[in-house]
């Protein structure tokens, strides 16, 4: 037991404590810019990363997964609290959240996220890219006219007095912000560029907001024209916590859309939280596998708490996980400590948070959308052919004209519409030989391979035996689904480390590239 204790120890002094400062630089700006984007208090972000780090590692069996307040969800969170009326009243949606997310761990339906076909999974994605940066356009210009993108816009141009609008438009911009917004996008498209790789002395992120608050002092000492107002920027009450808004709990039965809302937004958090699972433990070298029922558990209490403390939904984030393992991170309490540094932060460094220009969080937003719904995304699905293009885009366009919830389950009828026009077979045959001490299978594919078979496909991969040899023959087949190809192509990378000879046969590996 004490050699156990000092094993973590040293763990933590030399690997876990310095890639939670890291994950804690990296986390710091993102929480606060997602609660931007997200229309919720901004302290509401910072106490969605402190929960994420300190609650939901204690509790998770991920090794290298970090939790906190996720892109993916902004959407989703905005048009609840305005449909829900008020914040408080979202609260108890994201403790409805929590519980469904609890009950789908506890009946074990943590393989949920295979039924999803990965182009419905990537076009929802795309389209909370594009909202993302619609959301972020008038920030990041310090327009100060809330309603201008819901009425205004199409008036602008439809109106006879172009010219009249456009001046009118240019008095509510705030110059200052302009300035800030475009030299903080300059600088992510640099810093993202291979070169600039040996460069990165501190995260990216924190980088941005130093080099905001540093232009927002240079302004503020400069000509009036160029001072940014108040309310733009960041405001943490100096006492967080009386100020916190909790749920009425009596209130959580008193409306059906309260549960609507609350389902919804468990579903669309677990769904996430399971694809950055997936992705993490892809990075981890190790190969260490976490339990995605336990996941689903861990997430949900961290829901949970999120509803009740007054902070926004949590999900597992690929970004912080590749900066946990990028900053050497081996343990969970990497996770745990960045959450500590978080809290510290919270308690006493205010007045630092409180020089942050929104124009930089929104930067970092605007990049984090494009790089949801990039051009190379669209191209890359294309080139996939319609079958994986139609449902793709057809994802987005419900979503963009409808919502997220109608958008999602309408290209999942187009995934399954074009099965059926293939004439989905469910069947595969699977042979077993023996050669001297070697054991032999062979997996023969039929005419078509759904993504329906995922889960099957998956199980009998993961139970073929340490050095055996498997053939994977796909020489009948006239359509194998992306998803299968990516199951297989997994496998193929990880075959080597179980010792297993894989043939592949007419059938071509893709890209494992984890989902943003």
């Amino acid at each position: 037991m004490n050699r156990k204790l000092k094993y973590y120890q040293l763990t933590w002094l030399k690997h876990d404590l310095p890639a939670g400062l890291s994950v804690f630089l990296v986390a710091l700006p993102l929480c606060l810019g997602i609660a931007l984007a997200s229309g919720a208090p901004l302290y509401s972000g910072l106490m969605s990363g402190i929960i994420g780090g300190i609650v939901v590692s204690l509790i998770s069996g991920s090794q290298l997964g970090v939790s906190g307040p996720a892109a993916g969800l902004t959407t989703l969170v905005s048009a609840s609290i305005i449909s829900l009326g008020d914040f408080q009243t979202f609260l108890l949606a994201v403790v409805v959240a929590g519980l469904f997310q609890i009950a789908l761990g506890l009946l074990k339906l943590g393989m949920i996220s295979n039924y999803f076909p990965s182009a419905v999974i990537k076009g929802m994605l795309a389209a909370i890219g594009i909202l993302l940066i619609s959301k972020q356009i008038p920030i990041a210009l310090g327009y100060d006219q809330p309603d201008f993108w819901t009425s205004g816009f199409v008036s602008l141009f439809t109106q006879s007095n172009v010219l009249g609008n456009v001046t009118r438009l240019n008095e509510h911009l705030t110059r200052g912000t302009i300035i800030i917004s475009a030299i903080s996008v300059l600088l992510l498209i640099l810093l993202n560029r291979p070169f600039a790789k040996k460069l990165k002395a501190i995260p990216t992120p924190l980088f941005i907001v130093v080099v905001g608050i540093g232009i927002h002092l240079i302004l503020s000492n400069s000509t009036s024209l160029f001072h940014l107002k108040p309310n733009q920027l960041v405001a943490i009450p100096k006492d967080i916590f009386n100020t916190i808004v909790f749920p009425d709990l009596s209130k959580l039965f008193s409306s059906i859309e309260i549960w609507k809302a609350g389902i919804l937004i468990g579903v669309l958090a677990s769904l996430e939280t399971l694809l950055c699972v997936e992705a993490v433990d892809k990075l981890d070298k190790q190969n260490r596998i976490t339990p995605i029922n336990r996941e689903l558990l861990a997430q949900g209490i961290g829901n949970v708490s999120c509803g009740i403390l007054g902070a926004i939904p949590i999900t597992a984030v690929v970004v912080r996980g590749a900066a946990n393992i990028d900053a050497g991170g081996r343990t969970k309490l990497s996770a745990f400590t960045h959450g500590i540094f978080l809290l510290l932060a919270v308690l006493f460094l205010p007045f630092l948070l409180n020089a942050i220009p929104y124009a930089s969080l929104s930067a970092i937003l605007l990049i984090t959308g494009y790089n949801l719904t990039q051009p190379k995304l669209y191209k890359s699905m294309f080139n996939l052919g319609w079958k994986q293009f139609v449902p793709f885009i057809i994802t987005i366009i419900f979503i963009l004209v409808t919502d997220l919830l109608i958008g999602v389950v309408i290209g999942l009828l187009i995934s399954l519409y074009v099965i059926i026009q293939n004439n989905f077979q469910v069947d595969y045959k699977v042979s077993q030989t023996k050669q001297h001490e070697t054991e032999i299978y062979t997996i023969k594919l039929n005419d078509n391979v759904s993504f329906l078979n995922k889960v099957k496909f998956r199980t009998i991969l993961d139970n073929i035996p340490k050095y055996s040899i498997l053939t994977i023959d796909g020489t009948d087949c006239t359509f194998i689904d992306h998803d299968i190809l990516e199951v297989i192509s997994e496998f193929a990378n990880k075959a080597h480390i179980r010792h297993i000879q894989l043939n592949l046969i007419q059938i071509k590996t893709v890209s494992t590239s984890a989902i943003h």
